[in-house]
């Protein structure tokens, strides 16, 4: 089974912003460097024959230009496309319309830093109920499971244990150590200490199901 606290320790989550046409956005940033090569991280990332083994399953054209559909979440369009390093669309859920930038870095020859960064036009009252671990803890179990497929000595968790992993003890302890880890990044991006936390106890709670104290 894979370590779960060295996986954490693994991943670097940022919180910023950026200025769109529409006005601010909030960006949350997540990173990992995979022991794998650039080309065959590529692949687990856009082919749909791969995807679901770390992902979910996936439906749609995946190409530049072409429709995905993600099964039971998110839809959208490929916006840009730069095989291998690159990739951009849009992230449509719950009838809003945020976008996705993953960016691929080959590291030491045969290792891959994977890049994410979610885009999202927020309120400010949504962003203090739940601030970036909402879309963050939902990367970082993605990672895990990336990480998982990626692993040359088989272990990790597949999509098929996912549901009943993320329930359990150790599953409720990744996610509460990941979302008390996307609060500290709220910090560092100049959230008051005290609504950061809160809203880190709050996003734990949806995750697991566990009511915050």
């Amino acid at each position: 089974m894979m370590d779960v606290t060295e996986q954490v320790n693994a991943v670097r989550r940022q919180v910023g912003s950026r200025t769109l046409e529409a006005g601010e956005a909030r960006v949350s940033t997540i990173s990992q460097t995979y022991d794998a090569p650039l080309e065959d991280v590529w692949d687990a990332c856009t082919n749909a024959e791969r995807i679901p083994r770390w992902f979910m399953p996936v439906s749609g054209e995946l190409r530049l230009g072409g429709r995905y559909e993600l099964q039971g979440n998110a839809s959208g369009v490929v916006e840009r496309c730069d095989p291998p390093h690159s990739f951009a669309a849009t992230w449509e859920f719950g009838g809003e319309v945020s976008w996705i930038e993953v960016r691929l870095t080959p590291v030491d020859g045969d290792r891959t830093r994977f890049e994410l960064d979610h885009i999202a036009h927020v309120d400010d009252d949504r962003w203090a109920q739940f601030g970036p671990g909402a879309v963050g803890v939902g990367w970082d179990l993605a990672l895990l499971g990336l990480a998982s497929h990626l692993a040359a000595d088989g272990t990790g968790i597949s999509p098929e244990e996912a549901e009943a992993w993320s329930v359990s003890e150790e599953g409720r302890r990744f996610v509460t150590a990941c979302s008390e880890l996307w609060g500290a990044a709220s910090v560092a991006a100049g959230t008051d200490p005290e609504a950061a936390r809160a809203a880190a106890d709050r996003t734990t709670a949806f995750y697991t199901g566990v009511p915050a104290t």
